[in-house]
């Protein structure tokens, strides 16, 4: 894709992903989430997101390794110029989606609630954009969306607790499989080619990594404690008070 195109399907994604929120909207609302509508149509709409990119980079990253490099063997070679429609149209939609949902926190919610995750769309809409509009460094924000395979569930987890609902280990499993092995590789392979990129684009990427990393972390201490302890101390509870 040219520039022009790069451009024209990015600010579709991010019309196309205003439209859906639109219609997300005028859907019925689980009773319980009815006082959050807002909250449940912006995870609904990232949730989308997710299963788009998740899946985009499975056929795009999975499918390498899992059918010896079938799709793109050049791909995991290089993924500095390695560029390819799928890898650039899949990064261009992210974008996109990254956009109106910076927007949409930012005309919706108080900055003081939403400040990180700004910051961090801040910083994804930079790495990528640079990747679209350079058509460099695709392969690694290719990668990067493998992490969406994770956000599925955590988005998920998110409309279940606004339904009064909640699903714990199989957020834990998928997080650490696809969401820390995966910023641990990226942390790697950055590391191990920094000699072959530029100052300022490494700079943004160990930013990024870093950023992300942290929140991670904090994210899934919150998961695992609300999820997962406290769900094993309610059933000691019962259990003793059974006995």
């Amino acid at each position: 894709m040219d520039l022009k195109s790069t451009l024209l399907l990015t600010g579709g994604s991010a019309g196309s992903f205003k439209l859906l929120n639109a219609v997300i909207r005028v859907l019925p609302t689980p009773q319980p989430a009815q006082r959050k509508a807002w909250k449940w149509r912006n995870v609904s709409t990232s949730l989308a997101h997710s299963c788009l990119t998740g899946a985009g980079a499975v056929l795009c990253v999975d499918v390498c390794f899992l059918l010896v490099f079938y799709r793109h063997p050049q791909m995991m070679e290089d993924l500095i110029s390695f560029c390819s429609l799928h890898s650039h149209s899949l990064v261009a939609v992210s974008t996109g989606y990254f956009i109106h949902d910076f927007l949409d926190m930012a005309l919706n919610q108080p900055f003081k609630q939403s400040w990180e995750l700004l910051l961090h769309h801040s910083l994804v809409i930079s790495c990528f954009g640079l990747a679209v509009t350079s058509r460099l460094y695709l392969g690694f924000a290719a990668v990067s969306l493998l992490v969406e395979i994770n956000s599925v569930f955590l988005h998920l987890r998110q409309l279940l607790i606004l339904s009064g609902r909640r699903n714990n280990w199989l957020n834990v499993g998928t997080f650490l499989v696809f969401r820390a092995c995966t910023l641990g590789w990226m942390s790697r392979w950055l590391a191990g080619h920094s000699e072959h990129i530029p100052r300022y684009v490494l700079m943004m990427g160990a930013a990024g990594l870093s950023l992300i990393s942290t929140m991670n972390v904090a994210m899934f201490y919150k998961m695992f404690k609300a999820d997962i302890l406290k769900n094993m101390r309610n059933t000691t509870e019962i259990r003793k008070k059974d006995s």
